[in-house]
């Protein structure tokens, strides 16, 4: 099964402030863990929503609307981590584990699990970038050597 453990935006993330050293360095222990387990699928931070665009399509229809941001910061996502479990159980205690920054105010991290794609699709999306990329480089092996 997999899960999304989505870390919060806060006033301190969205104003750019970097995290302490020592959180910085327990956060990549915390992720290093997770790879040797097998568990960890993908994590990233996203910049702060300052750098970012919001699209709202009207509920009656219409041209949507683009909005540039900042954004308010309360529900909005400052990183994530994609984590691959047996038990809904064992991803609690993984989203439990998450190092949270000292001094910095609240810190809120929501667990959601992800619907599972039909067995035809690949569960890795980097190994689907990859093969999409090789499907290309043939295609274009073919045009090349086609007279």
């Amino acid at each position: 099964m997999r899960f999304l453990l989505i870390i919060k935006a806060t006033g301190y993330s969205e104003a750019g402030v970097n995290r302490s050293r020592e959180h910085n360095d327990a956060m990549k222990e915390y992720k290093q863990l997770l790879a040797k387990n097998g568990t960890l699928l993908a994590a990233e931070k996203l910049q702060p929503s300052s750098t970012g665009v919001r699209i709202t399509y009207p509920s009656l229809g219409g041209e949507p609307e683009i909005l540039v941001g900042p954004f308010p910061h309360q529900e909005l996502i400052s990183e994530y981590t994609l984590i691959d479990v047996n038990t809904e159980s064992e991803a609690l205690k993984w989203a439990l584990c998450v190092p949270v920054p000292e001094g910095r105010g609240g810190f809120e991290i929501e667990l959601r699990r992800l619907e599972e794609e039909s067995s035809d699709v690949l569960r890795v999306p980097r190994n689907q970038a990859m093969e999409a990329d090789l499907q290309d480089q043939l295609d274009m092996f073919n045009k090349i050597a086609k007279p």
